[in-house]
């Protein structure tokens, strides 16, 4: 074999067409024994090989670590949601035993019914309940009427009877309409005929208001009647 080595082309030969690792291989070629050509260049994808098991180690490794804390995340996850709803459902519950229960229909029906709910009630607030019917006239404003009447305190038929034309045995005369009564009798004897009887239940404001009567009626009480329209003069 002649000792004269090959003159290398330049970058811009023809002969440099090829890629770098093509140069390469060439050179060794020209260079090196055909024995250690072969061994060096058997090395070369060993080291490849070796550098692609490390990146694999390196990648698996990573994936593996990244999985472990995901699945660690998700399981943690899991269970914060779990302990969460757990405390939301307790919590609901102690509210939901905290709130006030609503009366049952058993309640109201222990309640006391109106004894007057069958009474008819005015525009002003009076109350009243026919008990025997009348056949004769009705007076108009300024007439004299007399009437016979009963009256209490606390109720119809009560301890506390204050007033009553029917225990002296003579009928009380005034002029209806006139404010020579309280209100609530001029209401009621206007509209009522000769003969009838009623039962009525007057409010303070159409009684004797918040001042009461005389020491025997106390102020902002309401006034129970039994009224009767005896006749019109």
């Amino acid at each position: 074999m002649s000792n004269t080595k090959r003159q290398l082309p330049s970058s811009s030969s023809p002969e440099m067409s090829g890629t770098k690792e093509a140069c390469i291989i060439d050179y060794y070629s020209m260079t090196v024994p055909s024995q250690q050509k072969f061994t060096i260049l058997n090395n070369k994808p060993k080291k490849r090989g070796k550098m692609k098991l490390a990146i694999k180690a390196l990648l698996g490794t990573a994936l593996l670590t990244s999985g472990v804390a995901a699945y660690s995340f998700a399981d943690n996850r899991r269970n914060f949601l779990s302990k969460s709803a757990s405390a939301a459902a307790a919590a609901g519950a102690v509210a939901a035993g905290s709130l006030p229960k609503p009366a049952l229909a058993e309640d109201d029906a222990d309640a006391p019914s109106d004894p007057y709910a069958d009474y008819i009630t005015t525009e002003s607030g009076l109350k009243y309940k026919i008990t025997t019917e009348g056949t004769g006239a009705t007076p108009t404003p300024g007439q004299t009427v007399k009437a016979q009447y009963t009256g209490w305190l606390d109720g119809f038929n009560s301890i506390k009877k204050f007033d009553s034309s029917r225990d002296r045995g003579r009928p009380f005369s005034f002029r209806a309409g006139a404010g020579q009564v309280i209100r609530g009798w001029d209401e009621s004897f206007l509209d009522m005929k000769v003969g009838e009887r009623r039962n009525i239940i007057i409010p303070p404001r159409l009684g004797y208001g918040d001042r009461g009567a005389g020491g025997i009626i106390p102020g902002g009480a309401t006034l129970y009647f039994d009224v009767e329209l005896v006749a019109i003069q």
